[in-house]
C-alpha cells in the first residue's frame, strides 16, 4: 500500500531516543513543508481541477497537523525554531525531471513516497515512545498520511499512463530507500 521498499531501520529509533525534542521540532517543520508542498502543486498545476481540490484539502490537514505539533511543543516547553535540515528531501527532489508531464509525474511521487515514509514512522513512533500522549498522537495521523500518499500516487496518473506511473514509482522507491539507509546524523523525522 505504502510503496516503500525498506523499513526504518533501530538507528532512527536510537536517534529519537536520544533527541526526542529535535525529532518533535523537525515533525512541526516536516508539517509545513507538506502544506507548503501542497501549495506549490497547487500553483503549479491550477488548471487540473481534481488535482487543485486535492491539494486544498491537504493543505488544510497539513496545516491542522503543524498546530498540533506546535501545541505538543508548547506543552512540553520546547520553544519551535530554525532547524538545519536533513538531506531526505533535498535528495529526494534532486530526481524530479526537468520536462513535463515527467516533472508533475516526479513531483508528485516524490510527495507520495514522503508520505508514506512518515506514515511508516508515525506508526513506529506510535510503539516506540513511552509517552502515552505522544505514542496516541502518532498512531492518529496514521491514516491521514496514508491517504495523502494514495492521493498523490492517484494523482500522478492525471499526467501518465498507470504503467508509466507505477515503473517511475518503482524507481523512486527504490531510491528512497537507499537515501533513508544512508541516514544522517542530525536527529530529523526522516534521517
Amino acid at each position: 500500500m505504502l510503496h516503500l521498499q525498506s523499513e526504518s531501520q533501530s538507528r532512527w529509533l536510537a536517534q529519537v531516543d536520544a533527541n526526542l525534542k529535535e525529532i518533535l521540532i523537525d515533525h512541526a517543520h516536516c508539517e509545513h513543508k507538506a502544506a507548503a508542498t501542497a501549495m506549490s502543486l497547487f500553483g503549479a498545476y491550477i488548471d487540473c481541477g481534481e488535482l487543485t481540490r486535492e491539494m486544498t484539502r491537504i493543505v488544510d490537514e497539513e496545516l491542522e497537523h503543524f498546530h498540533m505539533v506546535l501545541a505538543l511543543l508548547e506543552k512540553r516547553g520546547f520553544a519551535f525554531r530554525k532547524q538545519s535540515p536533513g538531506n531526505y528531501g533535498r535528495q529526494l527532489n534532486s530526481l524530479v525531471r526537468l520536462n513535463e508531464p515527467g516533472r508533475a509525474v516526479d513531483r508528485l511521487l516524490i510527495a507520495g513516497l514522503i508520505e508514506a515514509r512518515s506514515c511508516e514512522r508515525f506508526s513506529l513512533l506510535s510503539k516506540h515512545v513511552q509517552d502515552p500522549e505522544l505514542a496516541s498522537f502518532y498512531a492518529s495521523l496514521f491514516e491521514s498520511e496514508a491517504r495523502h500518499h494514495t492521493t498523490y500516487v492517484k494523482l500522478a496518473k492525471l499526467f501518465d499512463t498507470d504503467q508509466n506511473v507505477r515503473a517511475r514509482l518503482e524507481e523512486l522507491s527504490a531510491a528512497e530507500s537507499a537515501i533513508i539507509a544512508k541516514g544522517c546524523e542530525l536527529p530529523r523525522m526522516h534521517s
